[in-house]
């Protein structure tokens, strides 16, 4: 497992306290793949980052195209990593491989109705073929986002 992979793990974990349901490496449109993409009780849409040192911050050049397709949006990072790097209004996880702490709530830019609806069959749909490729191990789960 990644660190990234561990962050979006604890993240995860976290959410679901919150309940928030999360997918992992989730294309909400083409040229656009997000660590985490979670949905709440009432089809909130956060999207979560998960950074595991500054280098993989300063690289990430698509992280303002994630904006638009989210309701809220965060930076999950470990405790040593400078978080006075992240734009102030984005929001903070501090996370490990186990949990995580949102520290920093993001600015709240609602969805637009198409948008949202559009999101939720993915996400669904998404989440569905995840499940029948764990217990088909003849369906391949990259056939869809």
């Amino acid at each position: 497992m990644t660190p990234g992979q561990s962050l979006a793990r604890g993240v995860a974990r976290a959410l679901l306290g919150f309940d928030f349901v999360s997918l992992a490496e989730f294309v909400p449109a083409p040229g656009l793949r997000v660590d985490l993409i979670c949905l709440g009780p009432k089809a909130e849409v956060w999207i979560v980052e998960c950074k595991s040192c500054r280098a993989d911050f300063v690289a990430d050049n698509k992280w303002q195209g994630y904006l638009g397709w989210c309701d809220r949006f965060f930076w999950a990072v470990d405790t040593a990593f400078p978080t006075e790097l992240l734009p102030a209004e984005t929001g903070i996880i501090l996370a490990d491989g186990y949990g995580a702490e949102i520290v920093r709530m993001a600015a709240e830019t609602p969805l637009a109705a198409a948008r949202r609806k559009a999101l939720l069959r993915g996400f669904g749909r998404a989440a569905a073929l995840r499940l029948q490729a764990l217990n088909d191990p003849g369906v391949s789960a990259s056939v869809f986002p």
